[in-house]
C-alpha cells in the first residue's frame, strides 16, 4: 500500500499528499516506527533539527537506501531550518548538518520552520531570569530566503518552502523573491481550517501540508512540562466525524485525512504505532460526499492546538505569527 495522490510544487515536484511525520518521537521509537512505515508504504518523510532525531532517522533511510529496498528518487524528505538558525549565515551549514545526520546528498523540501528567530546557549533555547525563551529580534525574512533560494544553486534542497508564516510574512517573501515558495506547512485540521490562508497559497501557486492532522496529544505533555494549564480537544471523539467514519466503515483519523486530502492540502500525521500507521495510509479507497465535506467544513471552531505556548517568551518576537 503507498499513497497515489500527490501535490505538484510550481517547480512541477510531486510530494506524496499523505507524508509520515516524526515530531516527538525519540531515537529507539522513530526507529522502530520508520521501518514499519516504510514497510507499510510511506515515501514521504518529515523531520525537523528541533525534533532531535534525525540521526536515528538517517540510520534507517541509509539501512533501506543501501539494502536496495528503496530508492533515493522514491522518497521525500523534508526538514527545517530551525527557530536558533534564523539567520543568513546560519542557513547553509544548518542544512549541511541536516544532511550529514540524515545521511542524504540533498533534501526534497527545506522549510523555514518558524518566522521568528530565539538565542541558543548550552546546546538548547537561551532563557532569562524568568525562564522564558530570549528571542532574537532581528529576524529578516528576506535575508533568510535568499540564502534559501541558494540552497537551490547547490543542490542541497530540490525545493524551498515556509513553515507558520502568516499571510502578511508570505507575501513580503514573494514581493521580494526570485524563486516562490513550493510549499506552506501550518496545523491545520477540522477544529483549525484557516480557510483564508490556505485560499491565499492556491491563488499564489504555493501548496499546503498540514501538521498536527488529527490534533496533538503530545502537546499536552509540552504544555505540562512549560506549567501552561489547557484542556486540548479530542479530533477522535467529534460525533460528526464518528457519524461519517461509521457511513464509509472507517476509523475516524481516516475521515479527518481523508477530508484533508479531498481539500487540496498534504497531511503528514505522526504515530509510532504499527496498526495507526497503516490504518492512516490505507485512505485512498474511499472519498467523502460533497455533504460529508461541508459537514466537516462547518465544524470549524478556530482552535489553536499548537500555539507555541510550551516555548514561553516566543510570543514577544516581533515576528510572531499569531
Amino acid at each position: 500500500m503507498t499513497c497515489d495522490q500527490y501535490l505538484t510544487f510550481n517547480n512541477g515536484m510531486k510530494m506524496p499528499a499523505l507524508g509520515y511525520g516524526t515530531w516527538q518521537a525519540p531515537d529507539d521509537e522513530v526507529e522502530t516506527a520508520l521501518h514499519f512505515a516504510l514497510e507499510a508504504g510511506y515515501r514521504h518523510i518529515d523531520t525537523a533539527p528541533v525534533y532531535m532525531n534525525e540521526k536515528a532517522i538517517g540510520r534507517v533511510l541509509k539501512e533501506w537506501l543501501d539494502s536496495g529496498r528503496v530508492k533515493r528518487e522514491e522518497l521525500f524528505i523534508t526538514t527545517k531550518l530551525p527557530p536558533p538558525a534564523n539567520v543568513p549565515d546560519y542557513v547553509e551549514p544548518t542544512l549541511r548538518n541536516s544532511l550529514a545526520d540524515l545521511q542524504l546528498d540533498y533534501i526534497d523540501l527545506y522549510l523555514i520552520h518558524t518566522p521568528f528567530g530565539v538565542m541558543m546557549e548550552n546546546n538548547d533555547f537561551k532563557r532569562d531570569e524568568n525562564g522564558l525563551i530570549v528571542v532574537d529580534p532581528t529576524t529578516d525574512h528576506i535575508a533568510v530566503w535568499k540564502k534559501m533560494e541558494r540552497l537551490l544553486d547547490l543542490g542541497l534542497a530540490k525545493s524551498i518552502g515556509i513553515s507558520n508564516f502568516n499571510q502578511k510574512q508570505i507575501q513580503r517573501v514573494l514581493d521580494n523573491c526570485t524563486v516562490r515558495p513550493a510549499n506552506l506547512q501550518i496545523e491545520h485540521h477540522v477544529y483549525l481550517q484557516q480557510p483564508e490562508l490556505i485560499d491565499f497559497c492556491k491563488t499564489e501557486g504555493i501548496t499546503v501540508t498540514a501538521y498536527s492532522p488529527l490534533g496533538s496529544k503530545g502537546i499536552a505533555n509540552l504544555n505540562k512540562m512549560a506549567g501552561v494549564e489547557r484542556e486540548l480537544p479530542d479530533l477522535m471523539d467529534i460525533p460528526e466525524v464518528k457519524e461519517i467514519a461509521e457511513a464509509h466503515g472507517k476509523t475516524p483519523a481516516q475521515v479527518l485525512l481523508r477530508w484533508i486530502l479531498d481539500s487540496g492540502v498534504a497531511a503528514i500525521p505522526k504515530s509510532t504505532n504499527a496498526k495507526r500507521l497503516k490504518e492512516n495510509l490505507d485512505i485512498f479507497d474511499f472519498n467523502l460526499t460533497d455533504e460529508e465535506m461541508e459537514k466537516m467544513k462547518s465544524l470549524d471552531a478556530n482552535v489553536r492546538i499548537c500555539d507555541f505556548k510550551f516555548f514561553p517568551g516566543v510570543d514577544k518576537h516581533p515576528e510572531f505569527p499569531f
